[in-house]
């Protein structure tokens, strides 16, 4: 089985990623990059350009993470590692390649981590300090672009990369529903609450004083930046930032943290997991579960303080004669 050589089967790799599997720009530049990487890697150590997928070995593999294991971290490695896992899975079935070197490879060990969030009170300041005095101070649509864009975060849970692709007509007013184009280009819809359409109505009416011409089409973009065009994820941590720190609350957080805030909201407000799942449209409800680590711990601070074998000391009761 002689096959393509390197860049031959990484591009058929792309390909597949993306008419077969209709992943988003963002996670095809980020497999490309990871297989360029270690390509260049391959050919430091062979002393030459060319290379081919059959070439490669679990040795060549664990040698380039141990090369990136001062400057990555394990989580990077162990997607790099990922990006190679699945690059050869895909050469297997397309008939390419006999065997996955990178299979024989051990994954880094990685600790869950739990995921960030804000407290209702702290989430309810947060929100209310951006629709309160400060939007009547400061009537610019900036502000009122603000308090939108939070407000829907926390309402619908979705991803900030989902936030900046709306368009006006996919958010639809008389149903409190949001049109969402998520991970592979899948589309969901999801609910929306009433004060997230008072803050999007706030906005779009400040909005229409400064973008009147912009916002013509209704398949335009629901959120703008400074300069009339589409508002992006990077921009939106920044305002995140400022806007937190505008409130007196120091916590760190992305506005990522905004939807695990909102499935970890629902979760202790007795939501059902598959209802969450679906909502943030993640694809294994193992993803979802991340967010069960909170409801445990209430749950088990109420069996400490109340149950009487928990091995907590409790107060001591006189039997019922």
């Amino acid at each position: 089985m002689s096959g393509p050589d390197w860049d031959g089967a990484q591009a058929l790799f792309l390909q597949h990623l993306r008419y077969e599997r209709n992943l988003s720009e963002e996670t095809l530049r980020a497999y490309a990059s990871d297989l360029s990487q270690f390509a260049g890697y391959a050919r430091g150590v062979a002393d030459s350009t060319a290379l081919a997928p059959r070439s490669i070995g679990p040795e060549l593999i664990r040698g380039y993470l141990a090369s990136i294991h001062t400057t990555l971290e394990k989580t990077s490695r162990a997607r790099k590692l990922s990006a190679l896992r699945s690059f050869f899975r895909y050469l297997i079935s397309a008939g390419l390649l006999a065997d996955n070197p990178a299979e024989l490879v051990s994954h880094p060990k990685i600790e869950q981590k739990v995921p960030s969030f804000m407290t209702v009170d702290a989430v309810f300041h947060f929100l209310d300090s951006l629709s309160g005095a400060a939007l009547k101070r400061d009537r610019s649509w900036r502000k009122a672009r603000n308090w939108a864009i939070f407000e829907s975060l926390y309402s619908a849970g979705i991803r900030v990369s989902e936030l900046v692709k709306l368009n006006l007509d996919e958010v639809i007013f008389d149903e409190g529903v949001v049109r969402v184009r998520g991970k592979g280009r899948k589309e969901r819809i999801v609910p929306i609450g009433r004060k997230a359409l008072e803050a999007l109505n706030c906005y779009l009416s400040a909005l229409d004083s400064r973008f009147a011409p912009s916002r013509s089409s209704a398949c335009g973009p629901l959120f703008f930046n400074a300069r009339g065009g589409r508002l992006t994820a990077r921009s939106v941590n920044r305002i995140l930032k400022a806007e937190l720190i505008g409130c007196g609350l120091w916590q760190h957080l992305s506005a990522h943290g905004l939807r695990h805030t909102f499935a970890t909201h629902l979760l202790n407000a007795g939501a059902d997991l598959r209802a969450i799942q679906e909502m943030l449209g993640h694809e294994s409800l193992s993803t979802t579960q991340r967010y069960t680590h909170v409801e445990i711990d209430r749950l088990m601070a109420v069996y400490d303080a109340a149950h009487p074998r928990s091995g907590k000391k409790h107060g001591h009761c006189d039997y019922i004669k």
